[in-house]
């Protein structure tokens, strides 16, 4: 029980630490925005700790299927505090800083080609007249975009190479698929492949479509505000990272129904063979 409250407690302060990094690290953050920074990071560590001191999970899925959670959650902190540091030193310059920055405009530039998502976020949100917002906009796409993209490949390298969930040790789908009701209707495993097929397509269409409703509801986010730090870490940070993890949510459920599938064809041999 302790280890179980020392891990729930663990994760939680990590959530906060990323959900709070943004605002230690940058400079002149306004004292309104630290004040409801807090708060957020607050609810997040909050939720966080409740889904994991539980003996079961409500909400967060493949809690019991490492490592699913702790890379998506490393690849988020890799991109927040990256971005965090380079936005940092373009005030405050530190040899981090100006490596970090050099490689991200490095990134920035590589995926800024005719038709990409960088390229699509940029025709959107760019500033009109304001060079310098553009480049960190360039920069902070092309990083997210990047480590993102990175999330997804090491993953199906995980699924493939470590058989992932499996490794040794069981699996329950129910418990860690608490959000999947068995009992909708329908074959369990049609079920998955389907929400699995939805899950990988929008991941791979909403980095397209994403600029595509910004540009045609402009009401939703106004490009002058990219100019604050955070607002501009934060935007990019999700138009890459909520694809991208819905991309792995849809590899994830496509291998649980394989599993089903085996288990059942598995069962249905030995129930002839007997």
């Amino acid at each position: 029980m302790l280890s179980q409250i020392a891990g729930a407690f663990f994760r939680a302060i990590c959530v906060a630490m990323i959900v709070v990094a943004p605002s230690l690290l940058l400079p002149d953050v306004a004292t309104g925005t630290s004040q409801f920074v807090v708060v957020i990071a607050f609810l997040a560590a909050l939720l966080v700790f409740l889904e994991y001191y539980g003996r079961y999970p409500s909400l967060i899925e493949f809690r019991f299927a490492p490592p699913f959670n702790r890379l998506r959650f490393g690849a988020l902190a890799l991109a927040v505090l990256t971005l965090s540091t380079i936005i940092r030193g373009k005030v405050d310059p530190g040899s981090l800083s100006v490596v970090l920055g050099h490689y991200g405009a490095m990134l920035g530039q590589a995926t800024d080609f005719p038709y990409s998502p960088v390229r699509l976020m940029l025709l959107t949100l760019s500033p009109v007249g304001n060079p310098e917002v553009v480049d960190c906009l360039r920069m902070a796409t092309g990083l997210s975009y990047t480590v993102s993209l990175a999330m997804v490949a090491v993953f199906i390298l995980i699924v493939r190479l470590r058989n992932w969930p499996l490794r040794g040790r069981s699996f329950n789908v129910w418990i860690n698929l608490p959000l999947f009701d068995p009992t909708r209707g329908g074959d369990v495993v049609e079920r998955l492949r389907r929400d699995a097929g939805v899950n990988v397509v929008l991941g791979i269409l909403l980095p397209f479509m994403i600029p595509a409703v910004i540009k045609a509801v402009p009401v939703l986010l106004d490009p002058a505000s990219l100019s604050d730090p955070q607002t501009l870490i934060w935007v990019t940070v999700a138009w890459a990272f909520l694809p991208a993890s819905m991309l792995i949510r849809g590899i994830a459920l496509l291998r649980v129904a394989q599993l089903i599938d085996a288990r059942r064809r598995l069962l249905g041999a030995a129930a002839t063979a007997g």
